[in-house]
């Protein structure tokens, strides 16, 4: 075998070597940088393997996800895990251009082509620390809540009209006031008519 025969040898084992594809076994995200350990194949498993990814994205992947493994160098000791995919909970079918948010038991933030949907599987979703929460939308703003909404606040204010069973009743506050304002009652003591009643 020549040397150049060799140099390619050793270069194509060196390229064979940097790149693997492993299962995650454990995931330590204690510290600054999370550490995986990987099981490459059934004789080889590497612990406290470095997994960096990019600011202002966190996750955890469940054991048992795919992980693509690089080593520096070819060195098989020194590898970082550049990506990692959980088969069995990854949304499938998304439209080219669509996103989505997603954790192992079907929470989900998804941006699709048609909007925003929040899926939180029956859990709460909470805000918090908000110095003010503004909803701005062209058209209707609407909330379903069949155990029924509590307001924990000084003063509920609209610039608008309040109705109530809207479903069979077509009067709202305002028409409620307007028929109510210039009612009058007779004294209950036989005396003078009352005015226009004012407390509305």
């Amino acid at each position: 075998m020549s040397d150049q025969q060799g140099i390619l040898e050793r270069v194509a084992r060196r390229v064979l070597l940097s790149l693997a594809r492993a299962l995650v076994t454990t995931v330590n995200d204690a510290g600054g940088v999370q550490m995986m350990q990987v099981k490459l194949n059934p004789l080889e498993t590497r612990d406290n393997t470095p997994r960096p990814v990019e600011f202002g994205l966190a996750s955890n992947p469940p054991v048992g996800s795919d992980a693509f493994v690089v080593f520096l160098g070819g060195d098989r000791s020194n590898g970082v895990v550049l990506g990692t995919v959980h088969q069995p909970s990854r949304p499938k079918n998304l439209a080219p251009g669509e996103t989505m948010v997603y954790s192992q038991d079907g929470k989900s933030v998804y941006f699709s082509n048609n909007g925003i949907i929040v899926e939180a599987k029956g859990e709460n979703v909470i805000v918090n620390d908000a110095a003010n929460y503004t909803i701005n939308c062209s058209g209707k703003f609407k909330v379903v809540a069949g155990g029924g909404a509590e307001f924990d606040t000084s003063l509920v204010s609209s610039t608008g009209d309040f109705q109530d069973n809207s479903g069979s009743n077509a009067a709202t506050m305002k028409t409620m006031r307007q028929a109510f304002n210039p009612h009058t009652h007779g004294d209950p003591q036989g005396g003078n008519t009352l005015g226009p009643n004012t407390s509305m």
